[in-house]
């Protein structure tokens, strides 16, 4: 066997989405909206200036591919590492070669770092300076949203470009083409594909080029050649081979099933609140979301009726964070029934927004003297502070003046008659309270 046997063989032993991944702009697929022509990006890697970014996006919508186009079109060295089993000496290696190389050569260096939100901030502080001196351009790529799971530092000094989903005539394009093509696709082995399969193969994927292709693939491989040596791919094979119901949704339809959970939540319907939970969920959704929607509204829809609810709440999130999906899924709707059954108030939002309209609006900042700090400040300001009424010289309460002159008996938070709140008027009760 020849190396030219061998390399051969190589390549047609990879799988079908490695092999049709696009090698040059024209033939990427999806994403218009950030390499479209005389696009920014498009613009960066045509002339070679592409600064440091991150890929952000869902899996199989092409981060990789993409960054592999920008390693095939620059003049300078690529580098790629995953933040996964990367450690510092491999970042600290790569980066001083990029130095050598900028200093010998005049090449600059670019570093594709896949599952950069893995990198934890001492990776990720031995990667800056490189970055601010222009040593490295580096291409991050993440499914993870690098506001939130990044450090702040390396985030700031890159450019972010969202990937969306691809949309299911943009994996149906890319199928059709893999069907045909006889230098990366199926086009050797004579396989057919009946129009209901490779669309439902589209719509199964949930976005994710990756999935179809692996489906598509699956499906030739074990569909038995007819008498003239074809491959026939019907809607039952593409069924068998993509096993996976059609969760995925659109931006709109993602925004009206959070709208929808957080309004069951609100609306005590713990059965539709599940549903949708579990819908954008099973979609892509992050769990994680879900979660802290739940947060917010166990205060603002629940808040003092229940207090508990924020605590079961917390609790969910902090065991999604720990113990992650799907394990995690069990105390998370654990904490969606016990939300939506609670007693609701709304009186903490009422409250809130009150005091937040006079902080705005009023600005009265003119505080009793006694309550002002007493370290510093005029003899009489210190003199004042001698006419603080200290509560538990009083039992634990004692009336006072706590607001400005100006909305001194401005009333922020009622409780209600539901709940906790019950408990919460007869305390203020006890204590003598207007209100």
């Amino acid at each position: 066997m020849d190396l030219f046997d061998f390399n051969r063989n190589e390549e047609t032993a990879k799988p079908l989405a490695e092999r049709m991944r696009a090698n040059s702009l024209d033939e990427f697929i999806g994403q218009k909206h950030i390499v479209a022509e005389g696009s920014l990006l498009r613009r960066a890697i045509a002339t070679d200036r592409l600064g440091s970014c991150i890929f952000w996006g869902p899996p199989g919508c092409g981060k990789t591919t993409l960054a592999n186009i920008i390693a095939l079109r620059t003049n300078g060295e690529f580098v790629k590492l995953n933040a996964v089993n990367a450690g510092v000496a491999d970042v600290k290696k790569a980066v001083e070669t990029a130095r050598e190389n900028l200093k010998l050569f005049n090449k600059r260096t670019y570093l594709l770092l896949d599952e950069c939100h893995r990198f934890n901030k001492t990776q990720s502080d031995s990667l800056l300076p490189a970055i601010e001196q222009g040593t490295i351009i580096f291409i991050g790529s993440t499914t993870e949203n690098p506001y939130a799971s990044m450090t702040p530092a390396i985030v700031s000094r890159c450019r972010v470009f969202e990937f969306k989903h691809l949309t299911n005539a943009d994996i149906e394009e890319a199928l059709k083409k893999a069907i045909k093509s006889r230098h990366k696709g199926l086009g050797k082995q004579n396989v057919q594909a009946d129009e209901a399969a490779i669309e439902h193969i589209a719509r199964m994927a949930g976005g994710d080029l990756r999935t179809a292709y692996n489906a598509l693939e699956l499906a030739a491989l074990t569909t038995e050649p007819d008498s003239e040596g074809k491959v026939h791919i019907t809607l039952a094979d593409a069924e068998q081979s993509i096993q996976r119901t059609a969760l995925s949704y659109n931006e709109d339809s993602y925004y009206d099933f959070l709208s929808a959970f957080c309004k069951s939540l609100r609306g005590s319907d713990a059965n539709a609140a599940l549903y949708y939970a579990m819908r954008l969920i099973e979609g892509g959704c992050d769990p994680m979301i879900v979660a802290r929607r739940l947060v917010v509204h166990s205060a603002e829809d629940v808040g003092m009726a229940d207090p508990r609810a924020l605590q079961i709440a917390t609790s969910a999130m902090y065991a999604l964070e720990k113990i992650g999906y799907p394990e995690a899924m069990i105390p998370l709707s654990e904490a969606i029934i016990y939300v939506c059954e609670a007693e609701k108030s709304n009186s903490v939002v009422e409250a809130m927004y009150a005091a937040k309209a006079d902080a705005r609006q009023m600005r009265d900042d003119t505080i009793p003297p006694y309550l002002k700090d007493n370290s510093y400040g005029s003899k009489e300001d210190k003199a004042n502070s001698a006419n603080y009424k200290y509560p538990h010289n009083y039992g634990g309460y004692v009336e006072q003046q706590y607001l400005p002159d100006s909305i001194k008996d401005k009333i922020y938070y009622t409780p209600n008659d539901r709940g906790y709140e019950n408990e919460v008027k007869e305390i203020r009760k006890r204590k003598g309270k207007k209100n």
